[in-house]
């Protein structure tokens, strides 16, 4: 693959008026959602596409004062600089050029994922082949293109909101509902209860606000509390208990129900390094995030044979959905994902609305509709990702500087 052009472009989807939630320590601003779309073109005209920068679980950019522009600038300056007039013939060989870059590590592992997703897509409109269907020819497994998929969303309000939501995500045929705690201990048991006694679908709990309450975060006891009433209630998961590098807190509450962890992870061998504690059932890479299709591999490879199972972390747009999905079908022993449901999503037949806020870009950034039926999504078996990227976006979408969500805390009285 000769390689003419490498562009990254910063876009915001903004949310107007803004949203606020009320937490149990504040509350949450939502402003925008921003999303870094790169398009690495070869000599041919052949364009491979990558998703980047939706967001990470911990909110943290990757290094300090930066933002998704200035990440969008990496791609366009020194990326684009080492790539732009350079024969690929491997993707292996693309991974030693971003390894021998100047970048701080999160960010080095941030420009290896979007070009590793990238070469793919470009390998797989060269051979004319689905990205699943290389990675099953490179790794020796089966395809399983048919995969379903947990709804994710619930993000802090009123009890029977929750519920609500639920019941409508159940009646679309979801494996599961994922939604975000954080309303105050008792609520949120009373959450796991009612979701137990009015729906059928899987429930995860999403528990990072947690750890994210500044100084009314949940003490160790009250989290080991709520984790132990969410075994009580058969729940599948509970995600992120504690700070994502808090291992010795994994291990502590492991046992009692489920653990799910690792988006926040800065690379691929920091989510095997979590695997490797033996305290989460559930490993959770990111294309975008854990060095593409060959980072999120070894992940992938971690688990087999092992009692913990790979599911991705896929909280952005349609084009990280089909990217992740990609990856999933090919991966033994994995096979859920995680669909984000956001305000009128094209996919539900829903009359009322379960989405969490407005992210018109995360559909809007593909041409054509996901095939999705009861809760099931069929992977695209055209070349590459096997999507149309709508590069309309570009102009439609500008970068919005600034955070994308804000914490407001309450005082603590003294």
């Amino acid at each position: 693959m000769n390689i003419t052009d490498v562009r990254g472009y910063a876009l915001s989807s903004p949310i107007d008026p803004p949203q606020t939630r009320r937490f149990h320590a504040g509350r949450r601003r939502l402003l925008k959602r921003d999303v870094v779309l790169v398009v690495v073109e070869t000599a041919g005209g052949t364009r491979g596409f990558a998703p980047a920068g939706a967001s990470s679980s911990a909110m943290r950019e990757y290094f300090d004062g930066a933002s998704q522009a200035t990440f969008a600038d990496v791609i366009n300056g020194p990326v684009a600089d080492e790539f732009e007039g350079e024969t690929i013939d491997e993707i292996e060989q693309a991974h030693a050029v971003v390894a021998a870059m100047d970048l701080p590590e999160r960010l080095r592992n941030q420009v290896k994922s979007v070009i590793d997703v990238s070469l793919y897509d470009l390998l797989g409109k060269e051979v004319g082949a689905p990205i699943y269907q290389l990675l099953c020819e490179r790794h020796g497994t089966t395809p399983t293109p048919e995969l379903p998929l947990y709804a994710s969303a619930g993000m802090y309000m009123e009890l029977e909101g929750y519920v609500r939501q639920a019941k409508l995500l159940d009646d679309e045929g979801f494996f599961g509902y994922k939604y975000r705690p954080g309303i105050g201990p008792e609520d949120d048991r009373r959450i796991v209860e009612r979701l137990d006694e009015t729906v059928d679908l899987e429930i995860m709990a999403d528990a990072h606000t947690w750890w994210k309450m500044d100084d009314r975060s949940y003490g160790r006891e009250t989290v080991r509390s709520l984790v132990e009433h969410a075994a009580e209630h058969d729940v599948y998961w509970v995600e992120e208990p504690v700070e994502p590098d808090d291992y010795d807190g994994y291990r502590a509450l492991s046992g009692d129900v489920p653990l799910a962890g690792g988006e926040s992870e800065e690379s691929a061998a920091g989510l095997v390094e979590l695997g490797r504690t033996g305290a989460v059932d559930f490993l959770q890479g990111d294309v975008r995030h854990h060095g593409g299709f060959s980072g999120c591999w070894n992940a992938v490879e971690f688990c087999i044979d092992r009692p913990v199972t790979f599911v991705p972390h896929n909280f952005g747009t349609w084009l990280g959905l089909i990217a992740n999905a990609h990856l999933t079908a090919a991966a033994p022993q994995a096979e859920l994902l995680e669909y984000p449901v956001f305000e009128n999503d094209p996919v539900l037949d829903s009359s009322d609305e379960p989405g969490m806020y407005p992210f018109e870009l995360a559909f809007d950034i593909v041409d054509e509709t996901p095939d999705i039926d009861t809760g099931v999504l069929t992977v695209p078996d055209g070349p590459g990702l096997g999507i149309e990227v709508n590069m309309d976006v570009v102009e439609d979408y500008p970068f919005v500087e600034g955070a994308w969500t804000e914490f407001q805390y309450d005082e603590v009285s003294s």
